[in-house]
């Protein structure tokens, strides 16, 4: 993946506001036929259910790892384990998001093809939700990689600036990791252990224009919870 891609995985809505603006009102080819500008709403504003599945259930059960979360989205629904021992500040900083109930109907925001699925602090209409929690220390150095299915905080460009926003890499992100103290890289702190199929469904969706790195229609996160 390109180093672009690499520096803008912000844990502001900035990056989608301005990709929005850059839009304008222009058309896409057709004589009168506008642009969408902005996303539509999920038409399924409801979940279709309050539970984790017996699928995902099953998965928790069999994981070894210290925690686990079960993540219920408009696509379909997510399991992931996390490093408690690696990566303990994230964890536990995730953990507090989820325990909270903060993630409830937030949006998938950045959808980038090919790239990354992100998600955690924004509503709809792009709202950034209020709430967060302080800042973090960056643990992109506890010998995990960028690799599909991981999951991992979004940042600022300052190493130390994490705090709700999280991303699924949707392929190998090897660029992502810790280079050096000029490329800190992201953090990961766990993996997918059922679900695989619904970020590929999420990274899949129409884009609201051609590069847009935003879906046509908002992806909605129901809610998130801890299973153990």
């Amino acid at each position: 993946m390109n180093a672009t891609n690499s520096l803008i995985l912000r844990a502001t809505a900035l990056g989608a506001v301005l990709l929005l603006a850059a839009c304008g009102g222009g058309s896409d080819g057709d004589a009168g036929t506008p642009v969408q500008t902005t996303p539509k709403p999920n038409p399924v504003t409801v979940a279709p259910t309050l539970t984790c599945s017996a699928a995902g259930i099953a998965a928790s059960n069999a994981s070894t790892a210290g925690a686990t979360v079960c993540m219920l989205t408009s696509d379909g629904e997510i399991v992931v384990e996390l490093e408690t021992v690696k990566t303990p500040i994230t964890t536990a900083n995730f953990l507090a998001y989820v325990k909270s109930g903060f993630y409830s109907n937030t949006i998938f925001h950045r959808v980038v093809p090919g790239f990354v699925v992100q998600g955690g602090g924004l509503t709809t209409g792009y709202v950034q939700k209020p709430g967060a929690l302080a800042a973090i220390k960056l643990e992109s150095q506890a010998g995990l990689s960028n690799l599909a299915n991981t999951i991992a905080m979004a940042r600022s460009t300052a190493a130390d600036s994490a705090t709700s926003q999280f991303y699924f890499n949707t392929v190998n992100n090897t660029s992502l990791d810790y280079a050096n103290a000029g490329a800190p890289g992201y953090a990961v702190f766990g993996r997918v252990i059922s679900g695989a199929a619904t970020i590929t469904k999420i990274n899949a969706e129409v884009q609201l224009y051609s590069g847009a790195e935003t879906p046509a229609t908002e992806v909605l996160l129901y809610w998130a919870t801890q299973l153990k």
